[in-house]
């Protein structure tokens, strides 16, 4: 009599976690879906009809050397797969005192002093480290106008209406409170090619 209680016990709890695990859970996901569409289409960054990429993900915006191209804002370095592949999102796992990662900083650094043509001591954190998904798609502020006087010199843009784009696409703290503020490059580098027009 024990055995035949506990499998229809056993059944009930199989019916019930199925009904709410199977059914009742993935039709809230697909409701929340459908409330934020864009969110749950991978928010797509579209320019006259044609999808150049997401908001959620990096990109880099380089020649097929790897060499930053003078023209755009540039990304934080990425440490998935080849860069910013999104099938082989991470970090590099390379902790703070790895002679590899204080090499690849090291020359980040320089690289990067030498593109903006500013002291090795000016680069911002962010121009030297990947972040933990490797994705991401935003720079601090302080990265982004680092970059701004080559920005406008490459496209012979004023300096100062670069420096207002920038300022215009700084999006704040999340709640508040949480993170730094940032800037989305892609978003940035879309907005800076409308200016070309």
């Amino acid at each position: 009599m024990t055995f035949i209680r506990q499998f229809w016990t056993a059944l009930r709890v199989l019916l019930v976690l199925t009904l709410g695990l199977g059914v009742l859970y993935p039709a809230a996901i697909g409701l929340v879906a459908l409330a934020a569409p864009h969110q749950a289409n991978e928010s797509p960054v579209v320019v006259d009809g044609e999808t150049v990429g997401s908001s959620l993900l990096g990109q880099s915006f380089t020649d097929a050397e790897g060499a930053a191209l003078p023209e755009w804002f540039q990304s934080r370095p990425s440490a998935a797969g080849d860069g910013y592949d999104g099938g082989a999102s991470s970090g590099s796992n390379l902790g703070p005192n790895n002679t590899d990662l204080l090499a690849a900083i090291d020359e980040r650094r320089a690289s990067v002093a030498a593109l903006e043509g500013v002291d090795p001591s000016d680069v911002p954190w962010d121009a030297l480290t990947a972040s933990a998904s490797g994705l991401d798609p935003h720079i601090s502020v302080a990265y982004a106008l680092l970059q701004v006087p080559r920005i406008a010199e490459a496209r012979g843009l004023d300096e100062e209406a670069v420096h207002e784009l920038v300022a215009s696409r700084i999006q704040g703290r999340d709640l508040g409170f949480i993170g730094q503020e940032r800037v989305n490059v892609l978003e940035l580098n879309v907005a800076l090619a409308g200016m070309d027009r």
